[in-house]
């Protein structure tokens, strides 16, 4: 299995990612595999000031020897500049009570209250800490781990918006033009919706307000068959859901269609099979988003995620003090406008981790040479079947 576990605290010293079960012999470095997908999430339209001052990078701490991972866990390290600016208020020291900055005006939508109540915790700067989004640059970490390992596999990968504040800017999708995304402030290929779209990040900016979207991850060169129909727990769609669900502010997945084929006749959700040169068994179309059955079907992977608008509002919302117990503002933390273009390389970090994990499960391997050999096997078997 691959396994990824993480620590640290948004105005800690450092985010800590450990992820077990990486192949020995991948090669991976920081500056080429992991800091481009660090900096791809820091960036978008509508960011807040916290991403100027933070300049993400991975330090590696184990695993990894001469450019290439030896089997043992790899061990990551991404500094929090920011922490310099809260030594007192983040000491893990005993003493200074009340700490400075504690926060008990809980904000709607967010984990305060009900993570103080589950914690007993008055000063909610306990829970926010840790339920901060700055949590998903230690995801991010991680996926790119499980990206550059798919990559050596011959799976390809992509992040893109696709709805942003209600504007639908899907522009389809084009492998060859995976350059431009990086280029544009939405990370999107529609340039006349994307116009319209920073139009309305102003607007809400100016009223002190968030917006949320739907972004995309897709992956091809997906082999057949990952995941399972025997058990509910080994499918891989719903493993995919559990992964996407669990980053902040995603309150919806689909796979493929989704949504809109819950609205059609079966006639027109389906993917005809016909036969094809690169295989017997090829989909006349993609409606399935690549999987059918809890398993996948050989065509491109597709999950996509609804991201709810960021809780922290600087025109605040009501609240109840959770220590005086009377009405009050919501708390205003530093805060993003949107980071819808941030949340889609979070989802296809997710998204990469657990297709990773199934394609660990599938083929095996203590080497990337065992796990490339055990896959050209399959996929002979996979022609010939």
């Amino acid at each position: 299995m691959l396994r990824y576990l993480s620590a640290g605290e948004s105005h800690g010293p450092a985010l800590t990612v450990i992820l077990d079960g990486v192949p020995a012999g991948l090669p991976l470095t920081p500056d080429s595999d992991i800091d481009p997908w660090l900096r791809r999430r820091q960036s978008g339209y509508g960011r807040g000031q916290r991403m100027v001052i933070e300049q993400d990078r991975a330090v590696l701490k184990g695993g990894v020897r001469a450019g290439r991972t030896t089997g043992a866990p790899v061990a990551l390290e991404i500094v929090n500049r920011d922490w310099q600016n809260w030594l007192e208020v983040m000491d893990p020291a005993p003493g200074n009570e009340p700490r400075k900055r504690a926060l008990t005006e809980p904000r709607p939508g967010h984990a305060d209250v009900t993570g103080g109540i589950k914690y007993g915790h008055k000063d909610l700067r306990d829970v926010l800490e840790r339920a901060s989004a700055r949590e998903t640059a230690s995801r991010v970490a991680a996926g790119a781990v499980a990206l550059k390992l798919l990559a050596e596999l011959g799976v390809e990968a992509c992040a893109r918006v696709v709805s942003l504040g209600g504007v639908a800017c899907d522009g389809g999708m084009d492998w060859q033009r995976l350059g431009e995304l990086d280029e544009s402030p939405l990370r999107t290929f529609d340039r006349e919706a994307e116009d319209r779209i920073v139009d309305l990040i102003d607007a809400a900016k100016e009223r002190g307000d968030t917006l949320g979207g739907v972004v995309e991850a897709r992956f091809r060169g997906v082999p057949v068959g990952l995941g399972s129909y025997v058990q509910w727990d080994r499918k891989l769609d719903g493993r995919l859901a559990q992964a996407v669900m669990s980053i902040p502010a995603i309150k919806g997945c689909e796979i493929g269609d989704g949504w809109e084929a819950a609205a059609l006749p079966g006639s027109e959700v389906h993917d005809p099979i016909v036969g094809g040169e690169a295989s017997r068994y090829q989909r006349a179309s993609n409606r399935s988003g690549g999987l059918e059955g809890g398993m996948t079907t050989g065509e491109e992977l597709v999950v996509r995620a609804a991201m709810k608008p960021i809780a922290t509002l600087m025109r605040p919302l009501p609240t109840v003090d959770v220590v005086s117990h009377r009405p009050a503002d919501a708390a205003r933390e530093r805060s993003d406008v949107t980071a819808v273009p941030a949340a889609s390389i979070v989802v296809l970090a997710m998204s990469a981790l657990t297709l990773a994990n199934a394609v660990m499960e599938k083929f095996g391997g203590d080497s990337l040479r065992e796990l490339r050999a055990n896959l050209a096997a399959y996929r002979e078997h996979v022609a010939s079947y």
